[in-house]
């Protein structure tokens, strides 16, 4: 089946009735195509089988205290805080996420072209890749809001036009992740079921939704089924390890009360042969800085 043929059909319908419904998943985790790179074969295996995957120390000690001054400067740039790709806490002053933050910054530029980053991306995708989305997510102590339990390829699907699960995501961490402090919780092997939702878009949805998420996630009844099937893990570790995981993976994270902020750099993958459609479950495309339609693929 060609790329157009994929683009034309809803595979995964969702935001177009009255019930939730649960469909199985029609596309692999890890493509073909692509045999060598820095992922061994456990590596893929455990990507396969959960949804996602941790490398541990992906970024050393000094290339942290680089990215740390980076976020630091962004945030303090009144150029970028005005700036329409910033996005700030709905119940504070402060940052929570700055988009298309590989535009912005040389440095993280040059972490998306670096083999560790894009030559994994191509392994698990079988593919040349672009990127889909980038920015950085702040989590400050005390008043980090978390997000709600969601599949971002149902947003990717439904608002943006991404027609097949082969993006992967990558967060890499900047902070420690403990238990406590809104690390990423994950239902592993969740990601083979995707969760169809209800509710219609509204126009320019991402304006409310990039704060608080209402519209395409699922409800409660069926969150429980999936996490009594499948269990919840949690990314926790220290600054500099990286998590891969899957489009389709369940997710979420809690607010952070603690005093210990999170923080860590997001990259989204698209495989060059997944370029977006119209949306299927919205009237307009999402800005360009938040779902990119340039498929050049990244340099390597």
């Amino acid at each position: 089946m060609t790329v157009t043929d994929l683009s034309t059909q809803d595979r995964y319908p969702t935001r177009v009735g009255t019930d939730p419904a649960l469909i199985e998943r029609a596309d692999p985790t890890v493509w073909p195509g692509v045999d060598s790179g820095p992922a061994t074969s456990e590596e893929l295996e455990a990507h396969d089988a959960k949804g996602f995957h941790i490398v541990e120390g992906l970024l050393s000690p000094s290339e942290i205290r680089t990215y740390r001054r980076e976020l630091r400067r962004l945030t303090q740039d009144p150029r970028v805080r005005s700036d329409e790709r910033t996005v700030i806490e709905k119940t504070s002053d402060e940052v929570r996420s700055i988009f298309e933050v590989h535009k912005i910054s040389g440095l993280i530029a040059d972490l998306v072209k670096d083999p560790r980053v894009v030559d994994r991306a191509r392994q698990i995708l079988g593919s040349d890749v672009y990127v889909h989305q980038s920015r950085i997510n702040y989590m400050p102590g005390f008043r980090g809001g978390g997000f709600y339990w969601h599949s971002d390829f149902e947003t990717w699907h439904a608002e943006d036009g991404m027609p097949a699960m082969r993006a992967v995501s990558l967060s890499i961490a900047l902070t420690d992740n403990f238990p406590f402090n809104g690390g990423l919780m994950l239902m592993p092997g969740a990601h083979r079921t995707f969760v169809s939702c209800v509710g219609e878009t509204p126009g320019e949805h991402y304006r409310s939704s990039l704060k608080e998420q209402k519209v395409g996630v699922p409800g409660e009844d069926d969150i429980t089924r999936l996490a009594h099937q499948h269990g919840i893990e949690q990314f926790t570790g220290p600054a500099g390890s990286a998590l891969w995981f899957d489009c389709n993976s369940m997710h979420g994270s809690g607010n952070n009360i603690t005093p210990f902020p999170r923080s860590n750099i997001f990259i989204v993958f698209n495989s060059v042969r997944n370029g977006l459609a119209s949306p299927y479950a919205a009237g307009a495309p999402r800005p360009e800085f938040i779902a990119s339609r340039d498929i050049t693929a990244v340099a390597r």
